[in-house]
């Protein structure tokens, strides 16, 4: 051990406070705090990049769907022949879907290459005992009948199914049943109908089809509004952070006590 250590680790406490000051008004119970390991690196850069784009795309996409399916009256901003809004709001709609699709696969790329917190929204641990127990205690503090939440570093069990079900499952429903949309007006032939136009002849019937597609997206609008009020709830009243996590990646808690 050098010197300076040797004169480092024999500072006085008043030294070490003098010391912590230069961090704005740090006490010595805060500096402990810093020097203890309080963040996990979680979630990796292209699962951020994913998270935000898939947040617009869908956004984007409920926003036009909702349009496509209920059309507003007529706005008489223009004669017809100098106006394209409808026809707009159709392209917003096919981009951002074919956007989700790229998206959708390099997520699923990036499950098998990523670190082991990205495969989690693809599978749920059926046969975990323990991951049952958590989940129920999970649905216990989100109606307040637990006075303390648990700590997780990727998503806990409630979050983990939610994940599963409405991302993985219903985005796959989304885009083979929307892709099968799409294949009606490419045409026959075309690249969509090859790969979807055999969604058409199990549903057997159009209507069918688009009545389907409009229910799953109230369903993910549903999940999103979940989602939106649990990750700023959770932000706030449980151990860890929630929304600056899909920022920087890091997990951060706010204690050191492991359960």
């Amino acid at each position: 051990m050098s010197d300076s250590n040797i004169h480092s680790s024999a500072r006085a406490p008043d030294e070490i406070f003098e010391a912590a000051r230069l961090t704005g008004d740090a006490t010595l119970e805060d500096l402990e705090s810093i020097r203890r390991r309080t963040s996990v690196y979680v979630y990796e850069a292209p699962v951020r990049l994913w998270h935000w784009v898939n947040a617009l795309a869908i956004t984007v996409l409920c926003v036009t769907g909702f349009l496509i399916g209920s059309p507003l009256p007529s706005m008489q901003i223009d004669e017809a022949y100098n106006q394209f809004v409808f026809g707009y709001i159709r392209f917003a709609h096919f981009a951002a879907a074919m956007i989700l699709t790229v998206g959708f696969f390099g997520r699923i790329y990036w499950a098998f290459v990523g670190n082991h917190h990205a495969k989690q929204m693809f599978y749920i641990p059926i046969f975990n005992r323990r991951y049952w127990s958590e989940l129920f205690f999970e649905l216990r503090w989100y109606f307040f009948l637990e006075s303390e939440p648990k700590k997780y570093v990727g998503h806990n069990p409630l979050a983990q199914i939610a994940m599963f079900f409405f991302m993985t499952l219903g985005l796959s429903f989304m885009l083979v049943t929307g892709w099968a949309l799409y294949a009606e007006g490419a045409g026959q032939g075309s690249l969509p109908d090859t790969a979807m136009g055999w969604v058409l002849g199990i549903v057997q019937n159009s209507q069918r089809l688009h009545t389907l597609h409009h229910l799953g997206m109230w369903g993910i609008v549903v999940f999103m509004i979940i989602h939106i009020y649990a990750a700023i709830r959770e932000d706030i009243m449980s151990r860890q952070s929630m929304v600056s996590t899909m920022i920087s990646g890091h997990r951060t808690f706010k204690d050191d006590r492991v359960e």
